[in-house]
């Protein structure tokens, strides 16, 4: 039986087919009800004024794209303050950080809704407080829907990547020594997605401890 616990670098643990599909349905209809509500959804601008590729919903905290900071309100986009994030998807992030070998109790989640040609540059997640940092708290990184090229590299910008493919369902979580390695994703495959999901594209959410 192939093994659906993947250790693909120290730190770093890809868990395969982790959500069934009933509750990956439950999840995106949560997404796109808070995503349609005020508050919701919206195209990131980040510095320089570009938008971004991806629609945006975060819960918890919010990511202030023009100045990779964290925040109580969206203050970038229409002064509303974040949504909550609900236990239930907090709960669902610490259950899968743990099948990973991590223990963390996430605070926010970043969705990103991805569109055929939606993509993510190579980045690190590093906003976060300097004491989840330190202390190596994992990103819980869940994606629903269309599968994806996901890639995964070093400390450095320019150290070599390592191509994973994410499909519906799976869990990606990062980090202790993994926990800054840069990471994007650079194409969505159109038409992957399992039958019967409430959504076009890729749903990823990225949880963490702010």
């Amino acid at each position: 039986m192939q093994d659906l616990r993947l250790t693909v670098a120290p730190g770093a643990v890809h868990l395969r087919r982790y959500l069934p599909i009933a509750e990956q349905r439950k999840v995106a209809s949560c997404c796109l009800e808070m995503g349609s509500k005020p508050a919701g959804f919206y195209t990131p601008i980040v510095r320089g004024g570009h938008p971004m590729s991806v629609q945006m919903l975060c819960l918890g905290r919010h990511w202030n794209a023009r100045h990779y900071l964290y925040e109580e309100v969206r203050s970038d986009v229409d002064g509303l303050p974040a949504p909550e994030l609900p236990r239930d998807l907090a709960s669902l992030a610490e259950r899968a950080a743990a099948d990973a070998g991590f223990s963390v109790k996430p605070d926010l989640c970043i969705v990103n809704w991805y569109r055929d040609s939606s993509k993510m540059g190579l980045h690190q997640d590093k906003d976060e407080s300097a004491a989840s940092l330190a202390e190596g708290l994992p990103v819980v990184s869940l994606s629903i829907g269309d599968s994806a090229q996901f890639l995964f590299g070093g400390l450095r910008r320019r150290d070599p990547v390592e191509r994973i493919l994410l499909e519906s369902g799976d869990v990606f979580v990062f980090g202790g020594p993994a926990r800054l390695r840069y990471h994007g994703v650079t194409r969505v495959l159109p038409g992957t997605a399992p039958p019967d999901l409430p959504f076009a594209g890729r749903l990823n959410l990225t949880f963490r401890r702010f």
